[in-house]
């Protein structure tokens, strides 16, 4: 033992020596180069299907590159032109022109920044994801329903109901070169991530989008067949044109800027967070993106180019191809800019069925298999799928409204609505009235429909897994039980909640529908707090034990199940736990376990007796422990007001068997009075004699356990550690013994990388396992 004051280890942080910057570029400039490769096409394509210009679609991506990428707070987040916004632009096109379309996205631009500054970035995110998801989708679905016509060699119609009452004319007539262009292109986009592994790697890394384009125009070209062109009209320099304010419709501009501003920030930000995961290095700064990407749209509206947001195509391909910082989204910005001034010429030798082909498959992956299946996790379906009507049958914002609208009225259901379930007796017992959530008015009706269901005189146990009972329903309840006690019934409430009725029954000072704090879960808290209610409702008393086997199998036995069948053939516990006997000490609750994680001995004063005249079934299990089990943790665990110090220490175990037990607490009587550091850390502190002594017997109880031949030689081999506890009853406090003291047992203080010392077995932290 350490005589001193010891502080706490401090891990050594021996990370990654920072990239310099020329590494940097080496593996930036490639990852800019695949990332421009892939943004031309998908921008022309997504200019296409907002009926803009299509150097709008190249300005847009230069900016989004170049400017979104330096301000941006996310540094290997890639902006641009997205087909998110693609519906939206389309109808701002068709109601304002180009112009006024322009003016929108540079007032946009100016909100997002507004949003930055205000540190509302996270405030986005509250948007649920089955809106945004069902939003992305039915944008989707509406781009494949109109460019389908296209790749058919037809027109897109003015809707997506026409667009779809159209297409089985389309799928019958005769089709030209255009068709197969565009079916190629779709084709070769769906089967180029299924290339078989004995294809190399640089050719399986050639961007799908690209190599669909190029290979589509060459044979195009080489065989001079007769399909519509994209038509540029000039250069992109001649297409910087001024934004133009609205003649009139300022309620209407100002909802498209609104709807552009808060789409184009939700879809960038969420982005953002999908890039954090991929790459795994540093989190994003929210706001400072909102900012970056507010002045991407401001400059892109100005130059006449796009809305831009973060693209998670683009932004996943610049992860995937080894991008280190945000030189890649900008570099990638700057060939735009040299392709869109020196080689403008070759994008018109593209055939406009193989951008529609390629902006089918684009909106085909807008709707995901695995969002469904998630959000259907979660009850959440319903919302995902209103959304995608409304957007599909009608337009972006009222499909957004429309799924906000039913999520808030789900959350709502959730809160308000409980479920009320009337359980018929097996054979003789009672009836059971289970009845779970926040019991509200608006579910009074069923709740008297269910009680009607039990039949009159009948023993009824009314099941409250309630957190909250409004004053309509406590009414309800109260005057059903007393009415069925008059008809000859008996009634007892089994409150599991944190208010319930006889909560209410009891409360002062407040009526119904006050909130209080209400008892801990059952897991947590004594019989005596949840069993004596219950019991004040029906004589005689059950006995408490075969009332706690029947609480266990009704609510604990199915969660705990699936944990349990896990382990049924074997366990692998973290850690041995040898503590006292005292009812009081809860070792999986103290250290919030389960089933598997603590290998736990107890005996009266948490005691060692590993002599070879003393007790053996400590010995037995320590090395069970080592041997057998393996755990890497060995933990003592004293605690406060401990009748076996008091005995101990007192003299006054006696002559029987409890007094020879005691007899192995004399080396911490005897260590105690002869001023062990512990005890005088914990005399300066207030602690009374009896805690004192509990203190410096887990200190002791640590040396026995060290000088054991098996845990010396796990010790020496670093195979395990060892840890001392104390637990404050009165406060509920855990402490860790730290050198000569116990400090408490935060995380905060208490990290995962500090060691033990062999030499000194009581100089450790608590660990957590990772």
């Amino acid at each position: 033992m350490t005589t001193g004051a010891t502080a706490l280890p401090v891990p050594e942080r021996d990370g990654p020596t920072p990239p310099t910057w020329r590494e940097r570029l080496r593996a930036d400039v490639p990852a800019s180069l695949v990332v421009f490769l892939v943004a031309v096409p998908l921008s022309l394509g997504i200019a296409v299907a907002s009926d803009a210009p299509l150097t709008a679609g190249l300005i847009a991506a230069a900016v989004g590159g170049i400017v979104a990428g330096a301000l941006g707070g996310s540094p290997l987040q890639v902006s641009g032109p997205a087909a998110g916004l693609t519906v939206v632009v389309a109808d701002l096109v068709g109601r304002f022109g180009w112009g006024v379309t322009c003016a929108i996205t540079v007032a946009a631009g100016v909100l997002q920044v507004v949003f930055g500054l205000t540190r509302t970035g996270r405030a986005a995110l509250a948007i649920s994801p089955a809106v945004v998801h069902g939003m992305l989708a039915g944008i989707g679905l509406t781009i494949v329903l109109g460019q389908l016509h296209v790749v058919l060699g037809g027109e897109q119609q003015d809707d997506a109901i026409a667009n779809v009452l159209a297409l089985p004319h389309q799928l019958l007539a005769l089709h030209g070169p255009a068709t197969l262009l565009g079916l190629a292109v779709v084709a070769l986009l769906l089967l180029w991530p299924r290339l078989p592994r004995g294809v190399p790697g640089w050719v399986r890394g050639i961007p799908a989008p690209l190599l669909a384009v190029v290979l589509a125009t060459v044979a195009a070209v080489a065989l001079a067949l007769p399909v519509e062109r994209v038509e540029i009209g000039g250069s992109v320099l001649e297409a910087i044109t001024p934004p133009v304010l609205p003649d009139g419709q300022w309620a209407a501009f100002a909802v498209g800027v609104l709807t552009i501003a808060i789409i184009a920030s939700v879809e960038s930000l969420l982005s953002a967070v999908a890039v954090d995961r991929m790459h795994g290095e540093q989190r994003s700064d929210l706001d400072r993106e909102l900012i970056g990407q507010g002045a991407g749209n401001t400059l892109s509206g100005l130059l006449g180019g796009l809305p831009i947001t973060g693209v998670i195509v683009r932004s996943s391909t610049n992860v995937a191809a080894g991008a280190r910082s945000r030189a890649s989204a900008v570099l990638h910005g700057v060939w735009i800019v040299v392709f869109s001034v020196a080689l403008l010429g070759l994008v018109q030798q593209i055939p406009m069925a193989v951008l529609a082909g390629l902006l089918v498959v684009i909106g085909a992956r807008l709707v995901k298999l695995a969002h469904m299946r998630e959000l259907h996790r979660h009850g959440e379906l319903p919302v995902y799928v209103v959304t995608i009507l409304g957007v599909v049958l009608t337009d972006l914002l009222t499909g957004v409204v429309a799924g906000l609208v039913l999520a808030l009225l789900l959350v709502l259901r959730r809160v308000v609505w409980a479920s009320i379930e009337v359980q018929e007796p097996a054979g003789d017992g009672p009836w059971h009235v289970v009845v779970e959530g926040a019991l509200c008015f608006p579910s009074i009706p069923r709740l008297a429909r269910r009680l009607g269901q039990v039949p009159a005189g009948a023993p009824v146990v009314v099941d409250l897994v309630t957190d909250y009972l409004d004053h309509a329903a406590f009414d309800h309840l109260q005057e059903w039980v007393e009415r069925h006690g008059r008809g000859g019934g008996t009634v007892r409430v089994d409150e599991v909640g944190s208010m319930g009725l006889l909560d209410r029954r009891t409360a002062s000072g407040g009526g119904p529908g006050d909130r209080r704090p209400g008892p801990v879960p059952r897991f947590l808290s004594p019989w005596s707090a949840w069993q004596a209610a219950a019991q004040r409702e029906t004589e005689p008393a059950d006995d408490p034990i075969l009332t706690g086997l029947r609480e266990y199998h009704r609510r604990a036995a199915g969660l705990v199940a699936p944990y349990l069948s896990d382990l049924a053939e074997r366990q692998s516990p973290y850690a041995l736990f040898l503590t006292c006997s005292d009812s009081r000490v809860v070792p999986n609750v103290l250290t919030s376990s389960g089933p598997g994680d603590l290998f736990t001995v107890r005996n009266v004063g948490n005691l060692a007796p590993l002599g070879t005249d003393a007790d053996s079934s400590v010995g037995a299990s320590v090395e069970y422990a080592l041997d057998v089990l393996e755990v890497p943790t060995l933990v003592v665990c004293g605690h406060s007001g401990c009748g076996a110090m008091t005995a101990a220490l007192r003299g006054t175990g006696g002559d029987g068997a409890l007094g020879r037990w005691l007899d192995g607490a004399g080396e911490s009587v005897a260590r105690w009075r002869a001023g062990h550091p512990v005890a005088t850390v914990a005399a300066a502190r207030g602690g009374s004699d009896v805690d004192q002594l509990a203190m410096v017997n887990v200190a002791v109880q640590l040396d026995r356990l060290a000088r054991h031949p098996a845990v010396a030689r796990a010790l020496d081999e670093g195979r395990v550690r060892l840890v001392g506890l104390y637990f404050d009853i009165a406060t509920a406090r855990m402490s860790v013994l730290e050198g000569d003291r116990f400090v408490p047992a935060s995380r905060d203080r208490l990290g995962a990388g500090a060691a033990a010392t062999p030499g000194d077995p009581a100089t450790t932290a608590f660990p957590i396992p990772t």
